[in-house]
């Protein structure tokens, strides 16, 4: 399905949320704000309750595109993105992760998909960039890196960091699932492909994202996606299966042949071990976890 409005209007709402990340949303900034198009756009940071000064850093940018808006209640990257969303009123919605950075002609290039009728749902080309001195986590991050079109052809969703929506899909499916601690961006993905809605891979389009350089930032990370893959499974048993059993590993994982024979082998240790990790936070979340009363409320919709 093929939404038929006559016009994509000239605005659009960027939405970015931000949690304790002052130099992330300072160089998101700095970029969004600098972009060179045609299409009058605003930029929406959502701050989910920062305890640093963090949102002292968004007020410090003076820039009549830019507002601030605050998701107190509930502490989630999807929580703050629909408050985003239901603080703006454009035809298209931009969603950029604190720490992003993209090219002065991304927007421009971006929308054209719209105006050309191509897509309702878009994701873009994300590269991720490493250090000077790239530890092993580093390499490892940048090896794997974020297969989008893979996302959008065979599991039906784009990661929220690089992600384009019209706001009718919204007002139609509802917004993303803020029970969830990861796989909102899949859960939220997988209701708009069954609505048949058309989605697009975006390959010129590119955004630039930094990679995890520690061990311990790629086991957080791993540890989340196990908890909201259990999460996934308790809060949408028709789509994902029962709670006990996990999901197959999905994604690029496993190191290129192309590789170096020492890094091949690295990368695969480090993949198996991660895999496991994902397994711990699953079975962390299928044990400890429970359906919050508070939360019981399902998809928040949003008001036409």
């Amino acid at each position: 399905m093929s939404l038929q409005s006559n016009s994509i209007d000239e605005d659009v709402s960027i939405v970015t949320p931000v949690y304790n990340d002052p130099d992330g949303i300072k160089i998101t900034l700095e970029s969004l704000l600098t972009q060179s198009t045609t299409h009058d756009y605003r930029i929406t940071v959502i701050d989910n309750d920062s305890t640093d000064r963090t949102p002292d850093v968004v007020r410090s940018y003076d820039h009549d595109r830019l507002e601030i808006a605050h998701e107190t209640e509930i502490q989630s990257s999807y929580a703050a993105r629909n408050t985003g969303i239901r603080n703006t009123s454009t035809e298209i919605l931009a969603f950029v992760d604190a720490d992003m950075t993209v090219p002065e002609d991304w927007l421009e290039s971006a929308l054209q998909p719209f105006q050309k009728r191509e897509a309702d749902y878009m994701g873009c080309n994300v590269e991720l960039t490493l250090p000077d001195d790239p530890t092993l986590a580093a390499r490892y991050d940048h090896h794997t890196g974020f297969p989008i079109e893979q996302y959008i052809e065979r599991q039906h969703f784009a990661p929220t960091c690089c992600l384009f929506v019209r706001r009718e899909v919204f007002e139609d499916v509802g917004l993303f699932d803020h029970r969830l601690i990861s796989g909102g961006d899949k859960e939220f993905g997988n209701r708009v492909h069954e609505a048949g809605y058309d989605m697009y891979f975006a390959e010129d389009v590119t955004m630039y994202h930094p990679t995890r350089n520690s061990l311990e930032a790629l086991v957080k990370k791993d540890l989340r996606v196990g908890r909201g893959l259990c999460q996934l499974q308790r809060y949408h048993p028709d789509r994902y299966g029962t709670p006990g059993v996990p999901p197959r590993p999905s994604g690029v994982k496993s190191p290129g042949r192309d590789l170096p024979r020492g890094d091949r082998l690295a990368f695969g240790a480090l993949s198996r071990a991660l895999t496991g990790v994902r397994g711990l936070g699953y079975y962390r979340e299928y044990v400890t976890g429970d359906r919050d009363p508070e939360l019981e409320d399902g998809i928040p919709q949003l008001e036409q």
